[in-house]
């Protein structure tokens, strides 16, 4: 991973806008077809997100934040002093703060986001409650190559710190594509700190999923609006509602966008027709067990040390190092 010198600003590797239409374009031509999820979090998105966050149904942030409250402590040793940490799609901050209030002496606290105004929002909060910590920002899609800033002080060891199960957005052969890309990042010595949602009873999953105040709906939906603002498409968000579900014998939430009407949509000079009933599918999310997670970080090159769950056992919390 090549570093540039930074001093503080934010490194804006955002994706160019020919990359992030022929992307789109590419799914909705696919069968089936497909808009990438990573699309979610523009600013109204990551409102929508955080709104989801705060809803009764949705325990995955709410499970996450008890593991870090009640084993922070114990996390923070084993990731050791002087760590620079490394976060990647960290949104607010919330779950980071935690973890850098336990750890000892973090060298450097390199956040990730695509989406830039969260990002920008975050980091002039961490800077005023770290604000002995040199904060790196850099907004890039981390799905992609980008460079990482090179820090002033030296730390003695890299974590990557991947929150929140995005690892579940990749099927199990991506994941490991995924993971071995933060080996590489994390570098000899390093370790990585991710959080898993593990296999549960289908109605907890998809009443997550599902919220009653339709918050997921409108964040789904959210989506074709960015499509129609940033791209010039027609989307009608009217004839288009959220669906999310349970594939038990795949292990994962399958959520899409499904057309009420047949109806055509237009993206500059191209033109989609959908049939009534039609899906988009703009997002899984893999439900592990344990043993089956540490199987898969084991192909990428990592070596397990812990996993710490909730008392309900909905969430875990896994630490590897670079073996």
């Amino acid at each position: 991973m090549n570093r540039d010198h930074i001093t503080g600003a934010l490194l804006d590797a955002t994706p160019a806008w020919r990359n992030l239409r022929e992307e789109i374009l590419t799914g909705l031509s696919a069968s089936p077809r497909t808009l990438p999820c990573k699309f979610f979090y523009d600013d109204r998105g990551a409102k929508l997100f955080r709104e989801i966050c705060d809803r009764p149904e949705y325990y995955i942030t709410r499970s996450e934040l008890e593991i870090l409250r009640l084993h922070g402590s114990e996390i923070g040793r084993m990731l050791q002093a002087d760590a620079e940490l490394i976060g990647l799609g960290t949104g607010a901050g919330t779950k980071t703060r935690i973890l850098l209030d336990e750890m000892e002496r973090p060298a450097v606290y390199i956040p990730i986001d695509i989406s830039k105004e969260q990002l920008e929002r975050s980091v002039a909060r961490f800077r005023q409650i770290f604000p002995q910590l040199q904060i790196l920002p850099v907004c890039a899609d981390y799905l992609e190559a980008f460079e990482l800033p090179l820090p002033r002080r030296p730390s003695a060891r890299s974590v990557v710190y991947f929150p929140g199960s995005t690892i579940g957005n990749f099927d199990p052969a991506g994941a490991i594509t995924f993971l071995r890309r933060l080996t590489d990042l994390a570098g000899d010595g390093g370790g990585l700190l991710i959080g898993v949602d593990l296999q549960k009873d289908r109605y907890v999953i998809e009443r997550a999923y599902n919220d009653r105040a339709g918050i997921t709906a409108e964040f789904n939906l959210n989506l074709l609006a960015r499509v129609n603002r940033e791209f010039g498409a027609d989307f009608d968000l009217r004839q288009w509602h959220h669906r999310a579900i349970y594939n038990a014998d795949q292990g994962r939430v399958e959520m899409y966008l499904i057309s009420a009407v047949d109806q055509s949509v237009h993206i500059e000079d191209k033109q989609f027709d959908f049939h009534s009933g039609e899906e988009i599918l703009t997002e899984y999310s893999y439900k592990y067990t344990p043993e089956g997670f540490v199987a898969v970080a084991r192909q990428a090159g990592l070596e397990f040390r812990k996993i710490w769950k909730d008392q309900k056992e909905l969430f875990g919390v896994f630490y590897f190092v670079v073996s």
